[in-house]
């Protein structure tokens, strides 16, 4: 197996978080308008669909022999760039700051609790995905 250069890994580092980001704007924005609330839908709707993506992706590795490269590009760059961590603890810091206590709890119990949910999720749905492919 060949392995890329550090110019080329970083490309498509580069070309995978360039386009999670550019997917997670979209996502992101397109859920907050539609939802039109004081909740950041957007930032949850990406997190928890991530969590899922990751989940189903990483047991799908075991069908699929995906290359570090490859991996790298959709772990790192790609899911790197779609999720929002950062992203979700200023809209913490938002609805603390907004008094808005209730709001930031149920951000963070949601988040979290449905985000290891969906990773779950996603890993058995890619193990029945690999199981009915193998017959």
């Amino acid at each position: 197996m060949r392995y890329l250069s550090f110019a080329q890994k970083a490309f498509w580092l580069f070309a995978g978080g360039g386009i999670g980001t550019l997917l997670r704007y979209f996502v992101s924005s397109s859920s907050n308008r539609y939802f039109n609330s004081g909740f950041p839908v957007g930032t949850t709707i990406i997190n928890l669909s991530g969590s899922l993506l990751i989940g189903f992706l990483w047991s799908s590795m075991e069908l699929v022999n995906m290359s570090p490269n490859l991996r790298a590009f959709v772990f790192i760059g790609f899911l790197g760039g779609y999720t929002t961590f950062s992203t979700f603890m200023l809209e913490n810091l938002n609805l603390m700051r907004n008094d808005e206590i209730k709001g930031m709890l149920a951000n963070i119990l949601i988040s979290n609790i449905f985000g290891v949910i969906m990773v779950i999720s996603g890993f058995v749905l890619g193990r029945y995905c690999i199981n009915l492919i193998r017959g």
